[in-house]
């Protein structure tokens, strides 16, 4: 086996190094962002090429001193294996990935059917990524949030970003993107005297956050309305017009924000969301246009187009994607999602080694 492709990367990650040494560099933040994530994304590559040359050297000579000796054998052995161990994980690393995989994440929770339960289950898991953020050393910021009665979410935008330039398989994008879908939960609600178990969802959906550089914005393709923003039940918690709703005419992508006080401030984070939503329109019609499958996420909360179940009598969770069970429910929703996430991206793994030899 041989990994010729990696010279071209060693070669990149050394002009990234002394690019990333320029005080000029980082006088542009963009800039130095992208080279920084860049420059992790190839840092356990070309440290795993290394060693596997290394390795080879040590092998050649083991192997000849095994000529000479026999009980270098074992030893031999011992360091084919290792080298094996190397070339399996360049292997996984050099397969095709997501692109956006280094980026932080905006992400959305949005109540569906089954009304006051739904909104409610919408907050419990609004508060699962806050704590899975917080148990990754991530930080989070509620860019919007529009609440119900009895505490629940109708609506919610959540900004997830790592506090240091991570490797891909540790960012936040990477490890999030697999939570966009419909989430069903079946357990009897507060408001349910008689003790029936109801089943209602939420949605989730995911979206890597864009930068400036990402995507441009014309002005003159946007619409934008303000209104007044309002709280549970419907009631008015602002005697002026500072929520902004944005049309994107060209794609018809509506977003509305009306959390901040400020009209200014609710557009920029208006803005903030739809330029997000439009890096990952235009990395899906990319896919798309380039034949690689990737998984869609369900954007209609309908109870039938469910990706994961939450069974409180059972304490049970499910993920239909990839059959994966556990029977930790209080665990998952106070943040313990690593496992659940872990078998996700294995899944994934698999299918972007499958993707990568046909």
């Amino acid at each position: 086996m041989t990994f010729e492709v990696c010279e071209d990367l060693v070669a990149e990650y050394a002009e990234i190094e002394a690019d990333l040494s320029r005080p000029e560099v980082h006088a542009e933040p963009a800039r130095a962002r992208r080279l920084g994530r860049r420059f992790a994304e190839l840092r356990p590559i070309v440290a795993d090429y290394r060693l596997w040359l290394e390795l080879g050297g040590e092998v050649d000579a083991a192997r000849e001193l095994a000529g000479e000796d026999p009980a270098f054998g074992e030893e031999l052995a011992a360091l084919a294996h290792e080298r094996a161990e190397v070339a399996a994980r360049l292997t996984l690393l050099l397969a095709p990935r997501d692109p956006l995989d280094s980026k932080d994440v905006i992400l959305e929770v949005k109540a569906g059917e089954g009304g006051a339960e739904s909104a409610l289950f919408a907050a419990d898991l609004l508060r699962m990524y806050q704590r899975y953020a917080e148990r990754r050393g991530w930080t989070t910021e509620l860019i919007d949030l529009e609440e119900s009665d009895l505490g629940g979410v109708k609506d919610a935008s959540l900004a997830v970003k790592s506090r240091t330039v991570a490797e891909p398989d540790e960012a936040p994008y990477a490890r999030l993107k697999f939570e966009g879908g419909v989430h069903r939960v079946q357990r009897v609600p507060v408001t349910e005297s008689s003790g029936r178990i109801h089943t209602s969802a939420a949605g989730v959906f995911v979206m890597p956050e864009a930068e400036d550089v990402d995507v441009e914005i014309d002005a003159n393709d946007l619409r934008i309305d303000v209104f007044r923003s309002s709280g549970p039940g419907g009631q008015s918690v602002n005697t002026t017009d500072s929520a902004v709703r944005i049309t994107h005419l060209p794609t018809g992508l509506v977003v509305s924000c009306q959390n901040e006080k400020s009209q200014l401030q609710n557009r920029e984070q208006a803005l903030r969301i739809l330029r997000s939503r439009l890096l990952l329109l235009a990395q899906e019609e990319a896919d798309r246009e380039a034949a690689d499958a990737r998984r869609a996420q369900v954007r209609t909360v309908d109870r039938s187009e469910r990706i994961r179940t939450y069974n409180f009598p059972e304490s049970r969770i499910s993920d239909h994607r990839v059959g994966f069970k556990a029977h930790n429910l209080d665990a998952v929703l106070d943040g313990d999602l690593d496992e659940l996430i872990s078998a996700l991206m294995a899944a994934d793994t698999e299918s972007r080694l499958a993707a990568g030899d046909s």
